[in-house]
This record gives C-alpha cells, sequence and structure tokens, in this order.
C-alpha cells in the first residue's frame, strides 16, 4: 500500500488478493488521507471497491447488462427470461452508452423521475432498477448509490375473492362461448386445485392420474410450489373433458402438455401453451345490456340495431379481475371451510405470512357468520335497546356500596381488574 500526492490531493495504491486499486481520497492532508485509504481497503476486502482491472466496471452498461443477464439466464423461467430483456432494453436506453464507472447516483435519480412522469408504475420501476442494481453489484460500485437509491413504494395486494354470484357467472359465460374453452378450463381447474396459471401451463399427461385422482406439480414459482394436489369432482371432470380433446387432436402422449400450443390453428403438443390472455380478457370485460340483454364487450352504445341502449356506465362485474385471483378465491374458499394452515399450505404450496395472516381473518368471520346463524336477535326476558329484569340493576341513590366489595372488585390503582386476573382471585368468603 502506498499513498501518493499529485498535485495538492493525495492518491491510495494497494494491492488485494492480486488485484489493484487506485483512488483519490479527495483531501491535501496527509493524515485525513491515512485515516481515508484505512477505510478503503476495509471496504476494498469486503469486496465493496471496484478494482481497476475489474473488466465490468469499465463496461459500457449495455455490454455489462448483457453479461449480468447472461449469468441469470440459468435460474429464470422462460417467461422471466423474456420480461427481464425487455425491462433491459428500457434501462439500456438511457445508459447503455454509458460506461458503467461513469454512471453516478444523480443519473439513476434522473431516471425514476422521468419515468414516474411517464406514468409508469412503482412496480415496473423498481424491477427496472433491479438491472441497474445487478450491473453495478457486480462492478463492486453498488455501495455508492445504495444510501440514496431505495426502491419505490409498492402497495402490496393479497388478491381478490369472487363473490358466489360472479362466480357462477363467470364459469357460466366461460362455458358458452367456444372460443373461451381453454380458459374455462383453466378457470375450473384454479379454482379447485389451487393451482397457478403457470403450474397448469407446464402441466403434462404423465402428472395427471386418473386412478388416485391427483396431479402433481413439477414446477412452480417456488420449491414449496412442487406438490401433489388431489381433484375434487369438478377437476376431474375437467380433466377428462381435456383428455378427450387432447385425444382428437393426437396430443394424448404422456409427454404432452395437458394445455398445448396453438397458434394460428397450428397444433403442437410437445409444446405448453403461452397462455389465454385475451380470452381471459374478454370474457372478464363482457357486459349485457340491461334493455335488450345482448352480451357484447365494454361499449358506449348497445350493437343492437334495435335497441342503441345508453352502456357507457355498465361494467363488468369481473373488470380487472386476473386469473391468479382465482388461486386466491379457492384458498379463501379453504381457509372458510376452517381447514388448517398447515392444510392449505400443503394443497396450496407457497403462502406468504401476509396471506395466511389474511386467511386467518376470513377464518374470524366465517365462524363469526356461522355463529351469528344461531342468534334469534330476542332472548326472553330481554328487550332491545336494555336488559328487563326483575330485579332492577341500578342502585338507589341512596345505596351504599360496601368499601370490601370496592376493594375486592378494583386494584389500588383504580382500574378494573382484566378477566385473567379476575379467575384467579378467590371469593372474599
Amino acid at each position: 500500500m502506498a499513498l501518493k500526492k499529485r498535485g495538492k490531493t493525495w492518491h491510495s495504491d494497494f494491492v488485494i488478493d492480486g488485484q489493484r486499486f487506485r483512488q483519490s481520497l479527495e483531501t491535501s492532508d496527509w493524515r485525513e488521507a491515512q485515516t481515508k485509504e484505512k477505510d478503503l481497503i476495509t471496504a476494498a476486502k469486503a469486496g465493496k471497491v471496484a478494482s481497476k482491472r475489474q473488466p465490468i466496471a469499465r463496461m459500457l452498461f449495455s455490454k455489462a447488462a448483457e453479461q449480468f443477464l447472461a449469468d441469470r439466464l440459468p435460474h429464470l423461467a422462460p417467461l422471466s427470461v423474456r420480461t427481464e430483456k425487455e425491462r433491459a432494453k428500457v434501462v439500456n436506453g438511457v445508459f447503455g452508452s454509458t460506461p458503467v464507472l461513469r454512471i453516478a447516483p444523480a443519473d439513476i435519480l434522473a431516471f425514476i423521475r422521468t419515468r414516474k412522469e411517464g406514468g409508469i408504475a412503482n412496480a415496473t420501476v423498481n424491477r427496472e432498477l433491479d438491472i441497474l442494481r445487478g450491473v453495478l453489484k457486480k462492478a463492486r460500485r453498488w455501495h455508492l448509490f445504495s444510501e440514496e437509491i431505495r426502491p419505490l413504494p409498492v402497495k402490496q395486494q393479497v388478491g381478490r375473492a369472487l363473490l358466489h354470484e360472479e362466480k357462477v357467472r363467470l364459469l357460466k359465460l366461460a362455458g358458452s362461448n367456444h372460443d373461451w374453452q381453454t380458459a374455462y378450463f383453466a378457470a375450473v381447474l384454479a379454482l379447485n386445485t389451487t393451482a397457478r396459471g403457470c403450474e397448469l401451463k407446464g402441466l403434462r399427461w404423465r402428472d395427471v392420474d386418473f386412478l388416485n385422482r391427483t396431479m402433481t406439480v413439477k414446477r412452480s414459482k417456488t420449491e414449496a410450489g412442487e406438490r401433489v394436489i388431489p381433484l375434487n369432482a369438478d377437476a376431474v371432470q375437467v380433466m377428462k373433458a381435456l383428455r378427450e380433446r387432447a385425444k382428437k387432436v393426437g396430443g394424448a402422449e404422456l409427454d404432452h402438455y395437458v394445455f398445448f400450443a396453438c397458434e394460428h390453428g397450428h397444433i403442437d403438443a410437445a409444446k405448453p401453451q403461452k397462455g389465454w390472455r385475451t380470452a381471459w380478457r374478454n370474457l372478464t370485460r363482457t357486459i349485457h345490456c340491461p334493455e335488450c340483454g345482448r352480451q357484447q364487450g365494454p361499449t358506449v352504445i348497445c350493437r343492437n340495431e334495435e335497441c342503441k341502449a345508453d352502456l357507457r356506465k355498465v361494467k363488468s362485474t369481473t373488470y380487472g379481475l386476473r386469473f391468479h385471483d382465482l388461486r386466491h378465491h379457492a384458498i379463501t374458499e379453504l381457509a372458510e371451510s376452517q381447514a388448517s394452515d398447515s392444510t392449505v399450505m400443503s394443497i396450496a404450496g407457497h403462502v406468504s405470512a401476509k396471506m395466511l395472516a389474511h386467511y386467518s381473518h376470513v377464518r374470524l368471520e366465517a365462524k363469526r357468520t356461522a355463529l351469528d346463524g344461531l342468534s334469534t336477535g330476542r332472548l326472553l326476558g330481554v328487550e332491545s335497546g336494555g336488559y328487563g329484569t326483575n330485579h332492577g340493576t341500578k342502585q338507589d341513590e341512596g345505596e351504599v356500596v360496601p368499601p370490601e366489595v370496592v376493594e375486592n372488585m378494583v386494584e389500588l390503582v383504580r382500574i378494573e381488574l382484566t378477566t385473567s386476573s379476575l379467575r384467579t382471585m378467590r371469593s372474599p368468603n
């Protein structure tokens, strides 16, 4: 290690594990320079300082981001890979031609402001910041940014549960249109198994056991998601319908996907279906004209030429419903059935602590509703608005309560004892 003075400023030059570090200490005071150099060496040993030979730190950001994503690809699902690349394009549009060493905290703060002014959601901005953070960590420079760059606040939503009428309407509507058949089958399975959309898309026929009425999720969002799910009567019925559909197109081999790819009329059972996004959007947004009853998508004026009713204020009750909300609804129904946490987690796989707390509240409300059903609202000898008894509970104005009774009911601090304390008190008699 060595301190060198260039002009009036001290610089540090040292080597750790074969890597050379050279950096300005930004001071002309020799004693202050010694202290700063010690702190710098400590940070370098902890991997928080980039070496001058650190290749990624000298790269253009676009090249560094490409290397960062290449290292992550083996750990990501295909859909996540595509999403990460799309986010990287946005970040590269701003920082792509800038060397990683030249990026400053002010640049990233300006990027955040620009994205928010463009109406981009906090969650999306945070995912883009993940790209920046990952590259800067590889370049050993994130420690210079961590104090100033914080994730934007994101409101965590547990999910949405359907009303019984909404659930019945959704399934009836989905089953009425052949174009929505795949979305209908997937919705029934999600509502009866708690399966995620990605789990259903990755399901193969070898994972479905008709004899034991189970399906095995072998690849999920988390390791806890890999599980065996029993199939109830509704789920078995849908599985049989899917099996018959697969046989008609020659897609019933064990390695074939239950939800097979079908692009532009070309069926490939060896590949999974990418999704049913269009069908799901049309399904959840469909409305019925209150005047003529015609089924149609969101519109200003009824498409029935003989009706032409104003439909600007007519909106589907399932508008904005995500397919993933069906999983939440299924878990909610499990909770209302008084299933234990362990049972819910065994069926649904990973469930966050926040979700479990929510479902505990659901259980309490279900119990309260059940007990409210036992109430008649009128007890013998009890009138609405107060209690009617043979002996009034109010004391006469001149009546004096014996001091020993007060002493037994109230502690010295004059606060009424809690129930648990009262249970342990001996009767004065």
